[in-house]
């Protein structure tokens, strides 16, 4: 067993003077700021979806998906508001292989952290000047969080990092929406406990500084399903599920009640082509109960321009095929992303 320290990064003010965001993108975040906290907030009735790969593992194939959204996202701008999912810190679970972007920008090199984060750096930044689209990401580690915090307008917490009291800490300073998934146990209680850590200040070391933050009303849930004891998965979406929720945000009495649905992950059992279906019945829920519509704000969902997945170096490389998780194709995400506009 060892542990070496083998050479000091850049810090996020380091990192962010060398590659700084315009005034005019720092205008466009702004504005896409806005909207995903009117919307979580209510103030505004535009629904969200997150969308994209499981992980962006390439920054040409993430921005060929993306550049797909954008006349979507202009066909349905008064209904929806599209998010990319550009997740630069997704692993494989087991964190074997593939380590993500942050720590391996080419899947089939070495990680490499420096080269990591100056490429996910820059393919935020690409995304957001680009194609004028709010950007997701997952902070999977919370310490990070500040190499992209002028660019991310939404985050998210992971199920295995819901529970994790340093990230309940740094969400509570984030001035974006956070979503809380439920832990992979399922347990509302847990990921409801983390948004009103979020939701609350606090004062905390960070990166070896005192920290103080005012808390982040934006903090929300998000529903993925869970697994039980045998590793059978627990669906979470189901409208009973959902008032449910909607009883125990009203016990706690938290700002803003929303929450987001992951179509995938233990929702779907992994079989992303389910991810329509589920979609389906989420809005049919909306439809039908007062509370679930004020309280289900979005649902996220695991797309690519190929459907399914592919093992990194395969000898039949699909341009846009996920490397982790198998994802819905690009034909069925389009239908699926006017179907949600006409419903909603």
């Amino acid at each position: 067993m060892s542990f070496h320290m083998e050479k000091k990064l850049p810090t996020p003010k380091e990192i962010k003077e060398l590659y700084p965001v315009s005034a005019e993108v720092a205008k466009c975040k702004e504005e896409k700021d806005r909207e995903l906290q009117d919307a979580i907030s209510g103030r505004s009735d535009r629904f969200i979806v997150i969308i994209g790969p499981c992980s962006a593992d390439n920054e040409e194939a993430v921005c060929d998906y993306i550049s797909r959204l954008v006349p979507i996202q202009e066909a349905v701008r008064d209904k929806v508001i599209l998010v990319p999912r550009v997740y630069t810190n997704k692993p494989r679970t087991t964190g074997e292989g593939y380590k993500g972007m942050f720590h391996q920008p080419d899947p089939e090199k070495a990680p490499n952290l420096l080269a990591g984060l100056v490429a996910i750096r820059h393919l935020h930044m690409r995304v957001l000047e680009q194609f004028r689209l709010p950007v997701a990401d997952e902070m999977l580690y919370s310490e990070n969080y500040r190499y992209l915090s002028d660019i991310l307008s939404y985050v998210a917490v992971g199920a295995r990092s819901v529970e994790d009291q340093q990230h309940r800490l740094v969400s509570s300073g984030i001035e974006v929406p956070v979503g809380m998934k439920n832990p992979t146990s399922g347990d509302f209680s847990v990921m409801l406990n983390s948004v009103v850590a979020a939701q609350h200040g606090h004062n905390f070391l960070y990166r070896g500084w005192d920290a103080t933050t005012s808390g982040n009303p934006y903090a929300h849930v998000i529903l993925r399903g869970g697994v039980n004891q045998y590793g059978r998965t627990l669906p979470n979406y189901h409208y009973e599920d959902l008032m449910r929720l909607w009883e125990m945000y009203q016990e706690r009495k938290l700002a803003n009640p929303a929450c987001i649905i992951d179509a995938n992950h233990s929702n779907s059992g992994k079989r992303y082509k389910e991810q329509i279906r589920i979609v389906k019945e989420v809005l049919h829920s909306r439809a039908h109960s007062r509370e679930i519509r004020r309280l289900v704000k979005g649902v996220m969902i695991e797309s690519y321009i190929e459907e399914g997945r592919q093992e990194i170096g395969c000898s039949n490389h699909v341009y846009g095929r996920s490397i982790t998780d198998p994802c819905l194709g690009w034909a069925d995400s389009e239908r699926l992303l006017y179907e949600i506009a006409e419903r909603c």
